[in-house]
């Protein structure tokens, strides 16, 4: 089986900054891009930024500027720095990974981790 485990998330000032992380646990061969989703009320899951295996990088353009995705492939790890957080910032924040279970595999599969709730308000 193959988990994704988020933690990091709370209440914030607008303004202030949170950090994300997700840490994939279980068996698996390899893990290939990793991104963070969010889920405002009544609104659709959106992508916030995703980030290869090398290291490429994509954002949201709403992020842009204030977010910043990076990855320790060493603890199979992905965070999400978010900085000058706002009102409209306010989600449920998801981890996402696409990950190879064995070398024979033919392509990744999807994972979702349980969410972790973000809320900016003063």
């Amino acid at each position: 089986q193959v988990q994704l485990v988020e933690s990091g998330g709370g209440l914030v000032q607008p303004g202030g900054s949170l950090r994300l992380s997700c840490a994939a646990s279980g068996s698996f061969f390899s893990i290939n891009a990793m991104g963070w989703y969010r889920q405002a009320p009544g609104k659709q899951r959106e992508l916030v930024a995703a980030i290869t295996s090398g290291g490429s990088t994509n954002y949201a353009d709403s992020v842009k500027g204030r977010f910043t995705i990076s990855r320790d492939n060493a603890k199979n790890t992905v965070y999400l720095q978010m900085n000058s957080l706002k009102p409209e910032d306010t989600a449920v924040y998801y981890c996402n990974a696409d990950i190879t279970r064995t070398k024979w595999s033919l392509k990744g599969s999807d994972y979702w981790g349980q969410g972790t709730q973000v809320t900016v308000s003063s």
